[in-house]
């Protein structure tokens, strides 16, 4: 703990800084994601990488242009190789890389998924403003719930180190144990509401099932597919973040919404300042969760609920009308950037225009931003970024070439279009081209952004 900086000591100019994953060399259409619908339907076609890319960081340049603050993070060592020689496959690089596509091709589909480019996935972050001590803390999540991106987290974990690295700001917590019982999918399933970034914030944790059961008997669970997050693991992360009772409710995940293909709570429900946009199907006990947040909240709530008559679940998981960010104007405005499937949803695009944009709420503007490779595979807008509230003192503090500008935007655009490809089938994913191209195009993303070594490939012999 760091005695000599406490909230509100010191620290001026809150600021949400969004820091968005850069889509990795290796995207693809795999379908691993159990339970995302759009994952399970694009399995096997054909993947643009570099039109992944380019269509992410247009998005973070459009909203770096509208005055929002930010950030990139890298995208992970794929294929992860080590992870087939745990496994068992030995010899070389090449003929681990066959082996696993002649016997075991889903393994290698697995080892070489870019998913985290889905950064809400990446960590749970307490901002210094609500933290006992006075900094920043972060849990990277353990995301056991699938193989594919239970391979993250060791990596996220350095990454998220190297750049937030002074310890008199920034705390870095263990990864959660990966068992069932602490099924941890980070952000995806956090939000936080304040009145505004810089005052003090009530945090949400949505969780889909409790691993133990105490008093929680009768709740109903899914059974079509999966819930991700426990109680238990939100429960932790609060207590490692230093959060008190007042400062957090946990509230269950309406378990129909998961058999929709809700898979995360930010598929259903996005929060922004004292604004809760959310669909009523969001919450087992919808009531009883906006009451325990006005109970906490300083600002009082100002809840948008979203009707199945308006829009349905398929609806809403088809089109990822909440799976968009919700960002905050100097004016006090808000501002909702929404995927392009939104405005191609007719009663989708009739909610926003009739119910959201001519009502008595923040939102003055929805922006559509075209990030459809990454939709196909399962995450719009909301899914590419981690929100870091951050005091300007914190922001100074970052350390690398990580918060975006025009230069940054230029060479990462040009590093995309030198080292990606225009073309990915699951099938190419045995190339090992396709590894050594990798390879160098991490080795050079690193020293781009100042960050060290932080890969795999880096710190072997270290």
């Amino acid at each position: 703990m760091n005695e000599n900086l406490k909230p509100e000591q010191g620290l001026t100019d809150y600021r949400e800084v969004n820091f968005d994953g850069l889509v990795g060399p290796t995207h693809n259409y795999a379908g691993l994601a159990l339970g995302n619908v759009a994952s399970m339907r694009h399995g096997g076609l054909e993947a643009n990488p570099r039109e992944g890319a380019l269509q992410g960081l247009a998005k973070m340049k459009a909203l770096m242009d509208a005055g929002y603050p930010q950030g990139v993070l890298p995208p992970q060592q794929r294929p992860d190789l080590g992870a087939l020689r745990t496994l068992g496959f030995t010899g070389s690089d090449e003929q681990v890389l066959a082996r696993a596509a002649g016997e075991a091709p889903q393994l290698l589909r697995a080892v070489c998924s870019a998913a985290s480019m889905w950064t809400a996935n990446a960590a749970t972050v307490t901002p210094s403003r609500d933290a006992p001590d006075g900094r920043v803390h972060f849990t990277p999540a353990n995301l056991q719930s699938s193989f594919h991106r239970y391979l993250e987290p060791a990596t996220t974990g350095r990454v998220l180190a190297a750049i937030f690295r002074d310890p008199a700001r920034f705390a870095h917590h263990p990864v959660l144990p990966a068992t069932p019982a602490f099924s941890d999918e980070g952000a995806a399933n956090h939000t936080r509401l304040a009145g505004e970034h810089g005052e003090a914030g009530v945090h949400l944790y949505v969780y889909g099932r409790t691993a133990f059961g105490w008093g929680h008997q009768e709740n109903p669970a899914p059974r079509r597919f999966p819930a991700r997050q426990t109680l238990e693991a939100s429960q932790a992360v609060a207590r490692q973040h230093g959060l008190s009772a007042a400062q957090t409710v946990f509230a269950q995940q309406h378990p129909g919404a998961i058999d929709a293909g809700v898979f995360h709570n930010d598929v259903i429900a996005v929060g922004n300042g004292p604004v809760l946009l959310y669909h009523e199907m969001a919450f087992l006990d919808e009531e009883g969760t906006l009451e325990a947040l006005r109970e906490r909240m300083d600002t009082p709530l100002i809840p948008l609920r979203i009707p199945r008559e308006a829009v349905s679940l398929e609806d809403a998981v088809g089109s990822y009308l909440f799976n968009s960010q919700l960002l905050s104007n100097a004016d006090g405005s808000m501002t909702l950037v929404v995927p392009g499937e939104c405005r191609e949803n007719e009663s989708v695009w009739r909610t926003l225009q009739d119910h959201l944009l001519a009502g008595a709420n923040p939102i003055g503007e929805v922006v559509v931003k075209d990030v459809k490779q990454s939709m196909r595979n399962g995450g719009g807008p909301a899914c590419l970024r981690l929100r870091v509230v951050l005091a300007a003192e914190e922001r100074a503090a970052l350390s690398g070439r990580v918060l975006l500008d025009d230069g940054l935007h230029a060479d990462l655009v040009g590093w995309v279009k030198r080292h990606y490809r225009d073309r990915l089938t699951p099938e190419d994913l045995a190339d090992p081209a396709l590894a050594r191209e990798t390879l160098t195009a991490l080795d050079e993303l690193s020293q781009l952004l100042g960050i060290g070594s932080v890969y795999p490939f880096q710190l072997e012999g270290v």
